[in-house]
């Protein structure tokens, strides 16, 4: 089980986890917290109601992780695209920006309550809502990481150019983080099927 999730009974998953992977995991998950931003909470005498019903962004975000974590709907070439584009966003991107935080929280929440016990890995179990949460923040930190290191379909692929950087290289913690939550995601992916 070290290193890679297991499927366990009723849906759910388990995995090994060191004190140093739990931080890793933890550190990450809440800087990805971090960019997408707090929620929207209604101010204070506002209608929580009307706060459900507030329309979002209609521009894609400048920050390029954050642009691949909230795409464009249907491209930017044509004007008339580009209109069905911002409509779209103004109307999902905070859902999308609550389930990414929810998916995030439950990634923090979880490896908190783990307590590895010195040398001996503790065993992270999870639910199969949990799965699904860990799942889609798992997939969204390695866009993050992948969009800032600039990873393209090229690299890491046929020639495994990002397994061959030089420990010299300033990206080569960034990258192996990338390419250890791909595994973990392999795996997560692995036990959710039938």
């Amino acid at each position: 089980m070290a290193g890679h999730f297991e499927a366990t009974p009723g849906g759910g998953a388990a995995v090994a986890l060191d004190e140093v992977e739990i931080a890793i995991l933890r550190s990450l998950a809440v800087q990805l917290l971090e960019l997408i931003g707090p929620g929207d909470e209604p101010a204070e005498g506002e209608d929580p109601l009307a706060a459900l019903f507030a329309e979002g962004p209609s521009e894609p975000p400048s920050d390029p992780a954050l642009a691949r974590l909230f795409p464009e709907a249907y491209g930017d070439d044509d004007t008339e695209l580009r209109a069905a584009s911002a409509e779209f966003r103004r109307f999902t991107e905070n859902d999308l920006r609550t389930r990414k935080r929810d998916d995030a929280l439950v990634v923090v929440r979880t490896l908190d309550a783990l307590t590895p016990a010195g040398d001996r890995a503790a065993v992270l179990k999870l639910t199969a809502d949990e799965c699904r949460n860990w799942l889609g923040s798992l997939n969204d930190l390695r866009l993050t990481i992948g969009t800032r290191l600039e990873v393209s379909d090229e690299d890491g692929g046929e020639d495994g150019s990002l397994y061959r950087l030089p420990d010299s290289d300033p990206r080569k913690p960034m990258v192996m983080a990338y390419l250890w939550l791909g595994a973990l995601q392999e795996t997560l992916v692995e036990t959710l099927m039938p």
